[in-house]
C-alpha cells in the first residue's frame, strides 16, 4: 500500500457522497465555510460539486483521467492504485454502477490503527501554506494549538505560515482546492498522523464518522 492509495480511496469516498441529492449534501459542504479559503482565490476550483445529477456524475467522474484531474495523482498511478486497493480488499467494483468504491471499514481499519506508524511524519521548517490537521476548517474550531506555529502543507499560494508538514502525496494542496470533504478527510488523518492523544483521539471519532458514505 502507498501513500496516494489513501488519498485515492478518500476521493472516492467523498465522489460517493456526492452523488447524494444535493439537499442530502450539505454536510459536504460544512467541511469548507463559503468564507473561509486558505490559498489565492484565484486558482481555487471546486471542481465537481456542481454535477448535475447522480448518473451524469457517475458516468463521468471516476474514469482514470476525471480522478487525476481531480487529484493531481497521474493516470498511470490512479490506475495502479485501484488495481492495488482492490487486490488487497481497500476497493472493490461496485456491483449495480461498475464503478469503484472504498471499502470504508478496511481503509478505516488501516488509518485509525496505522496511520501514525505507517505514514509517520515529523513537522518541518517554517514555511508558507495551507493549514492541515487542527489549523484545517474541520478541526480549527474544536482544538487550540498548544503552541504559536500551526501545521501546514507547502504551498507557495498558502495564506498560513507554520510548519511544514509532508502531505501523503504531492498533490494533496492542489486536490484539497477542488474537494471540501477530501479536504475534511486528509486533515484528519494527518491529525492522527501528528497530533498528541487528545488530539488523535477526537480526530480518529471524527474521521470514522466521516468516512461513511450515507
Amino acid at each position: 500500500m502507498k501513500s496516494q492509495d489513501v488519498v485515492l480511496m478518500l476521493k472516492l469516498i467523498s465522489l460517493q457522497k456526492q452523488e447524494v441529492p444535493r439537499s442530502s449534501f450539505d454536510r459536504v459542504r460544512d467541511a469548507w465555510p463559503l468564507d473561509w479559503c486558505d490559498w489565492d482565490e484565484e486558482l481555487e476550483d471546486r471542481g465537481l460539486l456542481d454535477s448535475v445529477n447522480a448518473e451524469q456524475f457517475r458516468a463521468t467522474v471516476y474514469t482514470a483521467r476525471a480522478l487525476e484531474l481531480e487529484t493531481g495523482i497521474s493516470k498511470t498511478q490512479v490506475n495502479e492504485s485501484l488495481k492495488r486497493c482492490i487486490d488487497i480488499g481497500l476497493a472493490k467494483k461496485d456491483r449495480k454502477y461498475g464503478v469503484p468504491r472504498c471499502n470504508y471499514v478496511a481503509l478505516e481499519e488501516v488509518l485509525i490503527s496505522g496511520a501514525k506508524y505507517f505514514f509517520h511524519v515529523k513537522p518541518g521548517t517554517l514555511v508558507r501554506g495551507i493549514g492541515t490537521a487542527f489549523a484545517a476548517p474541520v478541526l480549527h474550531e474544536m482544538l487550540i494549538s498548544a503552541g504559536d506555529l500551526i501545521p501546514v502543507w507547502p504551498d507557495a499560494s498558502g495564506h498560513s505560515k507554520g510548519l511544514a508538514i509532508e502531505p501523503l502525496h504531492k498533490s494533496v494542496p492542489f486536490a484539497v482546492r477542488k474537494d471540501p470533504e477530501l479536504y475534511a478527510l486528509l486533515a484528519l488523518v494527518d491529525a492522527i498522523r501528528i497530533g498528541q492523544p487528545r488530539e488523535a483521539n477526537l480526530a480518529k471519532e471524527m474521521l470514522q464518522k466521516r468516512m461513511k458514505p450515507a
